[in-house]
């Protein structure tokens, strides 16, 4: 266990600290002065908590704080102080103190103070060995797989990538992880959101501009273009950008030169281009919102993301990563689904993707009453029945279509066995009468047709009976839910 260290000139400070510390069983060691502890800092030993009066000889407890937050940022530090200092803890909060103690201070309640900021910095160990063992991206669904492999095949390369997907399925997570795989990995990654920024400022935004440019313009300002030198630039909702400024971009992937905002001097750009949409940006092009050969010039490579309800196998290990990180966050231990929350979870189609997913899993960290989270705990919006997929669907219930002109479709079959003729197998005869119907027609590829209603019209039957619950609706029909996930994709039921 490491340490709490305080730092006090006090000696009687120290010793009274120490001594109840010790009672509690939490190893101590003390410094007079802020010096000495920094110096145990650069041999390589470091502390738990750290306890550090505001005013010292040779160096207040604030400077202190603040060379000790560059090198361990999530340490817990407490500052003691005088009542007379308070303006002193306001600026100790502003440079990052967990807690300020003052003087003179009730011994358990110091204790207990730096009991919370232990368990504050163990839940930040936690967190941190946490990020560093989840992958930067989770999916076990085929859709994702093919992100994955792409890449990996995009790794060594300078290339660029227009990423196209819903809002909420982690377009920009795509993006970090092929400038991580890439041979610019130690050069800064920028992202800006082209959509979110006022077209007047953004031309700036993406340039920089020099002093004196425009009203407001008081100082040379870097660009995003700047600011990704030898590493990557991601241009999120590309689709958005003005007109004007698609010509200055198409320009600088042209011939890697711009000029700031009132610039007169072209700067050289070394900066790997990743886009990314949710808009159709060919149907963009075609109805003049967007540049052809801008269009062209982004798409050297396309990653399609697919949406959450494309790959609804991987809702349970991301429902439970999300929980797990906002239980941390929160610090708080993490929530469980149970068998219902997550089947009711896995049916939803979820219009916000992954995003609105880790949502719901932080509300529910907050909200859910209980550890295990029951399908009645869930947003009210979770709730309602998946009717979308069945009402899409509606057509393949319909009346057959009549037969062609001229045919009579009675005249042409066998009459049917009147022991079938309403009985449990009644379907079978219908089925073959319409099979006989389409072949004497001459409608080609009769069984693909009929195939197609016949797994539409099993699967809308179960879903209804299910109320929508598709793995629940898997079970009954025998199959596996991904293959009923698949089917109904296949079958544009959840269109």
């Amino acid at each position: 266990m490491k340490s709490i260290w305080i730092c006090d000139d006090d000696h009687s400070i120290r010793f009274v600290l120490e001594k109840a510390l010790s009672r509690e069983g939490l190893p101590v060691r003390s410094f007079s002065n802020g010096r000495d502890l920094l110096a145990a800092l650069e041999e390589g030993d470091s502390p738990q908590v750290l306890v550090s009066d505001i005013r010292m000889p040779g160096g207040s407890g604030l400077d202190l704080l603040a060379k000790v937050k560059e090198k361990m940022p999530g340490l817990p530090v407490i500052i003691m102080t005088a009542y007379s200092d308070l303006d002193s803890a306001v600026s100790a909060f502003q440079g990052g103190a967990f807690e300020y103690l003052p003087k003179p201070f009730d011994l358990s309640r110091a204790v207990e103070l730096i009991r919370r900021a232990q368990e504050e910095s163990q839940r930040e160990a936690v967190a941190e060995e946490a990020a560093a063992q989840v992958p930067e991206m989770l999916g076990q669904a085929p859709a994702m797989q093919d992100v994955f492999r792409a890449i990996g095949r995009l790794s060594q390369s300078h290339v660029t990538v227009l990423i196209t997907g819903e809002s909420g399925s982690g377009k920009e997570l795509v993006a970090r992880a092929l400038h991580k795989h890439s041979p610019r990995a130690d050069g800064p990654f920028v992202a800006i959101n082209t959509a979110a920024i006022p077209k007047d400022l953004l031309e700036s935004e993406l340039f920089g501009h020099e002093r004196g440019a425009f009203t407001g313009a008081q100082a040379t300002r870097r660009g995003r273009f700047e600011q990704a030198d030898g590493g990557t630039l991601f241009l999120d909702e590309i689709g958005d950008m003005p007109l004007d400024l698609q010509t200055r971009l198409l320009r600088v992937l042209s011939d890697g030169q711009f000029y700031r905002v009132g610039g007169h001097s072209p700067l050289k750009s070394n900066v790997r281009v990743i886009a990314a949409t949710h808009q159709n940006l060919e149907e963009r092009v075609r109805q003049g919102g967007f540049r052809e050969d801008l269009f062209h010039r982004l798409n050297v490579i396309r990653l399609r993301l697919p949406a959450l309800r494309e790959r609804r196998e991987d809702i349970p290990v991301l429902a439970r990563y999300f929980l797990q990180r906002s239980a941390t966050e929160l610090g708080v231990e993490p929530k469980r689904l149970s068998e219902a929350a997550l089947a009711k979870l896995v049916v939803f189609d979820f219009p916000g993707n992954v995003r609105q997913l880790e949502n719901v899993c932080h509300w529910l960290s907050v909200m859910a009453p209980s550890q295990v989270v029951e399908a009645k705990d869930l947003p009210q919006e979770l709730l309602q029945p998946p009717t979308a997929a069945l009402a899409s669907a509606a057509a393949a219930l319909q009346p057959l279509p009549p037969s062609p002109a001229g045919m009579s479709v009675a005249s042409d079959l066998p009459p049917a066995n009147p022991a079938l003729a309403g009985g449990p197998d009644a379907w079978v005869a219908e089925m073959a009468r319409e099979a006989r119907r389409l072949l004497a027609s001459g409608e080609p590829e009769v069984w693909e047709l009929l195939t197609r209603r016949f797994e539409a019209s099993l699967i809308l039957t179960a879903l209804d009976l299910t109320r929508g619950r598709r793995i629940e609706a898997a079970q009954k029909l025998g199959i596996g839910r991904n293959t009923i996930t698949r089917k109904i994709q296949e079958l544009g039921l959840d269109a």
